[in-house]
């Protein structure tokens, strides 16, 4: 079973969670945390793979960059990964290389950088998004207005049939406000839920209060989690609440050497 990741925030208070002024408030002083790591099962070495003249994770941190919420960190399980971010005018930092997830990475990164706290949200973008809209990242901010939210996440509306049905394609089902542009996430899946009306497609890009940051990364797999093969729904076992900001942009994840020319295919014609 995977060993929790020990961050400060725990052993001070015994329950996982930061200070009450962090926890109660709308975010202040955000930080925007890329893992990546070279080891990675579909597509080794892909954070460094050439993308119109940079490595993949370079073209990454600049997008979070432009999104211009706080400051930017690669947190690496590699020094390579550091060594290229680093020559490219950014900021990385070393972390464990057998951490189980990007969650776990994130982490760390954020206590080592951070063990004093300043830092009130965590927004946790993958590695691999090199088209990320910026706008799309600071969406993940949203829903931090209510202080009962915990973790924030991403979804679009669904407009492709296939994709109700792609197992590939995580599926949120969420009770929307009435701004009907946020809402609770109830669950998620890989399978079309619910049977009938509008479907929405789960973007993996989080935003984490630091509190709900160390208390989700000391949380055991859950039941649902290790079901579905979803991180998130680990939180939602635990009680946590996630809410959803609609966005209307999918970014391209590269998983495979064919995503990868498609995103330099996408690049090179101004298409983001």
């Amino acid at each position: 079973m995977r060993q929790p990741v020990h961050c400060p925030a725990a052993s001070r208070t015994g329950y996982n969670v930061a200070p009450a002024f962090l926890e109660n408030a709308a975010p202040v002083n955000p930080v925007v945390v890329i893992p990546a790591r070279l080891a990675a099962t579909r597509f080794p070495g892909k954070p460094l793979m050439d993308l119109l003249g940079e490595p993949l994770i370079v073209r990454v941190w600049r997008r979070a960059a432009a999104a211009d919420i706080g400051p930017v960190v690669v947190a690496c399980g590699d020094p390579e990964i550091a060594a290229a971010v680093e020559s490219a005018g950014g900021r990385a930092v070393m972390t464990d290389p057998d951490h189980a997830s990007g969650s776990d990475r994130v982490c760390e990164a954020v206590r080592r950088i951070d063990p004093e706290e300043r830092h009130d949200v965590v927004v946790n973008v993958q590695g691999d998004l090199p088209t990320v809209d910026p706008g799309v990242i600071a969406a993940a901010l949203t829903p931090f207005a209510d202080p009962a939210v915990d973790i924030s996440t991403l979804a679009v509306e669904i407009a492709d049939d296939r994709e109700r049905i792609d197992p590939n394609v995580v599926k949120a089902v969420i009770a929307f406000h009435e701004d009907e542009r946020t809402g609770r996430a109830l669950y998620f899946s890989r399978a079309t839920v619910p049977p009938a009306g509008p479907h929405y497609h789960h973007l993996g890009l989080y935003g984490f209060r630091r509190g709900a940051l160390d208390r989700f990364v000391a949380l055991p797999p859950g039941r649902l989690e290790i079901a579905e093969r979803l991180e998130q729904l680990r939180a939602l076992e635990a009680g946590m609440r996630i809410d959803v900001t609609l966005v209307d942009t999918v970014p391209i994840g590269v998983d495979t050497p064919a995503d990868l020319d498609r995103a330099r295919a996408l690049l090179a014609a101004g298409s983001f």
